[in-house]
């Protein structure tokens, strides 16, 4: 592609995605997958240039003093002109008089607290942590899962596949690497000695203390990614029901089953009222996904007030679900990926006031017992995980027992 074409991808693409209707990355997949002529350097020149735009939304549109995607894309690439505008047959429209008049303005007003972060004001407004904002802008590592094989097996075959892998800080089942890969080229992937999966959800996994013998609900399960981990962990033993009330996104689950190896979960989008006697009811509760904006930037301007207080509405529903189907001894787990005290904290405390037969597990001795390592925060009630703290995306988990 020309340099002038390939710049008026990048202006088509943030068009439609500043419209924040629909994730980032499926408006970029659909893009390329409809234009398979546009070779793989242009294709990562593109989505590079696509989602610095994104991670920089804020400023630059403070630095335009617009919201129009031009005017964004044309105070990014300011310094860029002649490149953008080099008269071939798919370059953008050239600069109008308005526009060169406007780009000689500088806007030397300091940036406010909300628009240094990178965050919507009103949801900076509840974070209240600059540094945990910023942190959460930038790019995450590719974390991998080991499956049905020991860590320094899975190693040792991507070493032997030219990939520099190391084992995840804290997870003991993961693998972390720093370099972009081809999963479809990538032979320990597509043999299922490795899976996808941030190193924060393989511990949420993990403290979810399982046994073959447990009955086990992963409730709302989405993608599966926990499911998976804890048949794993169960060395394919016992019997996980994976629930979700999508039945596509139940079907899209099945292909990973398969090339994992994995027997022994059973996908249902339905609960059986007469189940009341589950010794691990895991809820991974659909939430705002503030914790993942390292990886899904786009998020934080697609999320609004009226939607975030939805969410803690189906929260509380899914936990006194969850009460209900936990047998007296069992644990019923609390997962977000989220960093919001309205849909962490303020969540559970307020089911712990009205279920006094739920009290919450030693969270600093169930962690120490599963990774062996200190402890990363300070409330033993319920863990928070975040990119400052432990270096993975944001999760909270409370695991609550029974009387």
């Amino acid at each position: 592609m020309q340099s002038g074409a390939r710049y008026q991808a990048v202006l088509d693409l943030i068009t439609t995605i500043f419209e924040n209707k629909q994730p980032a990355d499926k408006i970029i997949n659909d893009y390329l997958r409809a234009r398979k002529y546009i070779g793989s350097k242009d294709r990562r020149f593109i989505t590079e240039q696509v989602w610095s735009l994104i991670r920089n939304r804020r400023k630059l549109e403070f630095d335009a003093q617009s919201t129009n995607p031009r005017k964004i894309f044309l105070i990014a690439n300011k310094n860029k002109l002649e490149e953008i505008f080099d008269d071939s047959q798919y370059s953008l429209p050239p600069l109008d008089e308005e526009e060169k008049s406007w780009l000689q303005q500088e806007n030397d007003q300091p940036y406010p607290d909300d628009v240094e972060a990178e965050c919507p004001q009103w949801l900076f407004t509840k974070i209240k942590n600059m540094e945990l904002c910023k942190a959460l802008n930038r790019p995450a590592p590719a974390d991998f899962r080991i499956n049905f094989c020991s860590r320094d097996e899975a190693l040792r075959r991507l070493e032997a596949e030219g990939i520099s892998a190391t084992p995840t800080p804290y997870s003991p089942l993961g693998i972390r690497i720093d370099e972009r890969i081809s999963t479809g080229n990538c032979t320990t992937y597509q043999e299922g000695m490795i899976e996808i999966q941030d190193e924060a959800s393989q511990l949420a996994s993990l403290l979810c203390d399982v046994s073959p013998e447990h009955k086990i609900m992963d409730y709302c399960c989405g993608a599966g990614g926990k499911s998976l981990t804890l048949a794993h962990i169960l060395n394919n033993k016992g019997h996980i029901l994976a629930h979700d009330i999508n039945a596509k996104r139940l079907e899209a689950i099945k292909p990973r089953l398969q090339r994992l190896n994995v027997k022994n979960i059973e996908l249902t989008d339905i609960v059986a009222s007469t189940d009341r006697d589950f010794d691990r009811f895991i809820i991974d509760a659909p939430c705002s996904g503030t914790g993942t904006w390292r990886r899904s930037p786009d998020g934080k301007f697609r999320l609004s007030a009226s939607l975030l207080k939805g969410l803690t509405k189906t929260q509380e529903k899914l936990l006194n679900l969850g009460a209900e189907k936990t047998k007296s001894g069992g644990r019923l787990i609390y997962i977000t990926c989220s960093i919001l005290p309205d849909e962490d904290e303020e969540i559970i405390d307020k089911f712990l006031t009205s279920h006094p037969d739920f009290s919450p597990v030693n969270m600093k001795k169930l962690w120490e017992e599963k990774t062996g390592l200190p402890y990363p925060h300070r409330s033993e009630k319920y863990l928070k995980m975040s990119p400052l703290s432990t270096g993975t995306d944001g999760f909270f988990i409370c695991v609550m027992q029974k009387q």
